[in-house]
């Protein structure tokens, strides 16, 4: 598209007030009767050389603070940490208590470890297609089904204030 040159700073101008793509696409069109599509109009910046500037996102406080993010991934071997780090709740002896990882495992959305109230311990994970597996550490461990509940109750509430 080319543009007189009073039409370039306009562009320009509005780049460097902020304006989104799709507002300098109505400004074009209200202010010099120029009706471009979306893309036209991201082509025209580009070819100006010019570079929207990112909107900053309100800041928030982040879900977990950096002293309780949450704990990293259990080594093989120990019982995994509850979820709230150092400062969140600790689990009582014989209470199932669960973990959510920060970097989720090969091939899982989300993963973490569970503390069964026998003191065994097993990895989870929740894969693609949405469905949760179990890796114990001692091989061939059943959880008690009253602790499987326990930590499929414990997991959703975790899950759901991690937005999952």
């Amino acid at each position: 598209m080319n543009l007189e040159e009073a039409q370039r700073k306009k562009v320009v101008e509005w780049i460097k007030q902020g304006l989104k793509l799709s507002e300098i696409q109505n400004c074009l069109a209200s202010e010099l009767g120029l009706r471009l599509t979306y893309m036209e109009v991201r082509l025209l910046v580009d070819d100006l050389k010019l570079v929207p500037k990112d909107v900053e996102p309100p800041k928030t406080s982040p879900v977990f603070p950096a002293s309780a993010a949450a704990p990293a991934a259990p080594a093989r071997g120990q019982p995994p940490h509850p979820v709230g780090g150092a400062g969140g709740p600790k689990p009582r002896p014989g209470a199932v208590s669960v973990s959510v990882d920060q970097v989720a495992r090969p091939g899982a959305v989300v993963s973490g470890g569970v503390s069964f109230s026998d003191g065994n311990s097993a990895e989870w994970y929740v894969d693609q297609a949405g469905r949760l597996g179990l890796v114990p550490q001692q091989a061939g461990y059943r959880p008690p089904p009253a602790d499987l509940e326990r930590f499929q109750t414990l997991l959703d509430a975790e899950l759901s204030k991690l937005g999952f």
